[in-house]
């Protein structure tokens, strides 16, 4: 039983909008959201959502209710689950009395110390002593109260021991504190202070809006040598490729303008979010990944990027966008006047001038063109031939087969280079030309465990649907080799209670679907689950970690094979990323919980 006054305080901090959005797809009409029933099958939307009263009704099927409510019919949740579910989704932590005790998860000490770190800051930044710089600050930059509540902004006082005084009161755990980066130790003094000290605060969230990291802006110009921002480290709990600041305010956003705006940092979102412009992320102080991509899929396939036209701001540009293209997005590039960036434009002229400059973003290969034009890249031979150089990455990169032909046709034109030379450049780079290898240095591509590890895990989603929101946030399309596990995939994501695949799938993918459900084997494990989550992620890397050798053995020249062995770097790099240290920490802190 879960106590009342946890109930009604889920019930008050729910975004109505926000849960409902997440199965339903909304848009504006007045004060209120409409789309169509899902509770029965129409034409014409007659679903509304009043987020004034916190309710919905659906004219067409008489269904009308809150948010627990919705989710008890819709997703056929008991109250208590439905309870916990809008929990997790506005940071409540409701537990069941009965059960009572500690939690059985490991990670619980981490998102409470997190949590209470949150609440500390908040407390900081109103505070009318402590808080008054970081007010003057936000205040200068254009952020009202109700933006910095809506984001969770708070200060760190310039104080050594400010939040580790508070949070020793109360009993939190000083080694999680230094392990999520909240303490750090002097190494003249040798003894902990606080990390973010002197800074503006911004909480780092999950799409369901636990806190699980933090960045921190510097106040003032006080400590020489101190850096501007300062983000959490990895953490059991905090994997920053994995995790877009601002999605989980943004994502129905997202869905309800159908684009994603990726911007550089922390106040280039907030100062967007303070003139009405909600659907930005950003990634954390590093460059977008493959899974911030795939994550990105889920709600949109347009991804418009407002980075700095600078010429660094340029390279990370083109390597998002390139990215974004082989994940299967279509990217576009928001081009800003010298020294602007997004959170300037908001703050001169506010949304009508971020809009202008959205309504000009160019695809990112017209983009590429007109760069290449106003450096008069195509006034030679010799300069076309590296303008094309220039334009292959991208047309390497695009997997959309219409979006691909576009591309082509586009180069052809502005080259004169044949679309037959083109798609054989662009084969060339994928497969060199074979020379002598000895065969002891050839490792096969694992396509065949890569598409058992694929099968398997549709296998399990297929007969478990509670796996499918957790391998969905793990794995996009885009990492599935096998087309039916693909298709199969795609289908579970769009409705995980599909019982009937006839009218989504091919027959191919119909067979193997029923095959999967009539099969007499038990469901496996949530730790085989991720087994599997992790072979197709390392089966895929290994794939493309042979391709790169065999181009590196078929290089045509010294400088061509330094790129391929700079790329097989990167790659590698990313690897290994996929077993960092957290795991261990992870594993440590449930063997403790095994213990207590």
């Amino acid at each position: 039983m879960i106590p009342d006054d946890v109930v009604e305080e889920v019930r008050a901090r729910a975004d109505i909008v926000d849960i409902i959005g997440e199965f339903v797809q909304l848009k504006k009409a007045g004060k209120d959201f409409k789309g169509l029933s899902p509770f029965k099958d129409e034409r014409t939307p007659s679903f509304y959502v009043v987020p004034a009263k916190g309710f919905y009704h659906d004219f067409s099927s008489g269904e009308s209710g809150d948010v627990f409510s919705f989710l008890m019919k819709h997703q056929g949740m008991s109250f208590t689950d439905a309870v916990k579910f809008v929990g997790s989704r506005c940071g409540v932590d409701v537990r069941d009395v009965q059960r009572g005790g500690a939690s059985e998860d490991p990670l619980r000490p981490y998102h409470e110390a997190l949590a209470f770190a949150k609440a500390f800051y908040g407390e900081c930044l109103w505070d009318e002593e402590r808080g008054a710089e970081a007010r003057a600050y936000l205040t200068g930059r254009g952020i009202s109260r109700e933006t910095a509540e809506r984001y969770g902004l708070g200060y760190a006082p310039d104080e050594w021991r400010a939040f580790r005084d508070r949070a020793l009161l109360h009993d939190l755990d000083e080694r999680i504190l230094f392990e999520v980066g909240l303490l750090k130790k002097s190494e003249k003094r040798d003894q902990p202070y606080d990390a973010l000290r002197g800074r503006i605060v911004f909480p780092i969230e999950t799409v369901g809006g636990k806190v699980v990291a933090f960045g921190g802006r510097l106040l003032g110009t006080s400590r020489k040598g101190a850096p501007k921002y300062l983000n959490s480290p990895e953490s059991p709990v905090f994997h920053k490729s994995e995790i877009l600041y601002g999605l989980n305010w943004a994502k129905n956003h997202i869905r309800r303008e159908e684009h994603a705006l990726v911007v550089e940092g922390y106040m280039d979102v907030v100062s967007l979010g303070s003139v009405g412009i909600q659907a930005a992320v950003a990634p954390l102080g590093t460059a977008l990944t493959e899974q911030h991509a795939v994550t990105l899929l889920r709600y949109t396939k347009k991804v418009l990027l407002l980075f700095d036209s600078d010429s660094a701001g340029l390279r990370a540009t083109f390597r998002a966008a390139d990215l974004l293209l082989a994940k299967g997005l279509h990217p576009s590039v928001v081009t800003f006047p010298d020294g602007e960036d997004p959170d300037s434009i908001a703050q001169k002229g506010g949304a009508a001038a971020v809009e202008q400059y959205l309504k000009s973003a160019l695809d990112v290969l017209d983009r590429k063109i007109q760069m290449l034009e106003e450096r008069d890249y195509f006034s030679s031979i010799e300069k076309t031939r590296q303008a094309l150089d220039r334009l292959l990455p991208t047309l390497r990169a695009v997997q959309d087969p219409a979006l691909r032909d576009l591309y082509l046709a586009k180069v052809e034109e502005r080259t004169r280079v044949s679309r037959s030379t083109l798609e054989n450049e662009i084969r060339q780079s994928r497969v060199p030309v074979r020379r002598p290898v000895p065969q002891a240095r050839r490792a096969p591509v694992p396509t065949i465990p890569r598409r058992g590890a694929e099968r398997d895990l549709v296998k399990g989603i297929v007969k478990h649907r509670a796996y499918v929101e957790p391998v969905a946030e793990r794995l996009g399309p885009a990492d599935f080799d096998d087309h039916i596990s693909r298709a199969i995939f795609e289908a579970l994501v769009m409705d995980p209670d599909l019982e009937d695949p006839s009218g989504r799938l091919d027959p191919s993918a119909v067979r193997r679907f029923e095959e999967l459900m009539s099969d007499g084997e038990p469901v496996p494990s949530r730790s085989a689950i991720e087994e599997m989550i992790a072979r197709v992620l390392q089966a895929g890397y290994d794939g493309r970690l042979d391709a790169i050798d065999a181009q590196i053995h078929g290089a045509g020249s010294e400088i061509e094979k330094e790129h391929f062995v700079k790329e097989k770097q990167r790659l590698t790099a990313e690897k290994q990323q996929l077993g960092t240290d957290w795991r261990k920490s992870a594993r440590n802190a449930i063997r403790q919980a095994k213990g207590a």
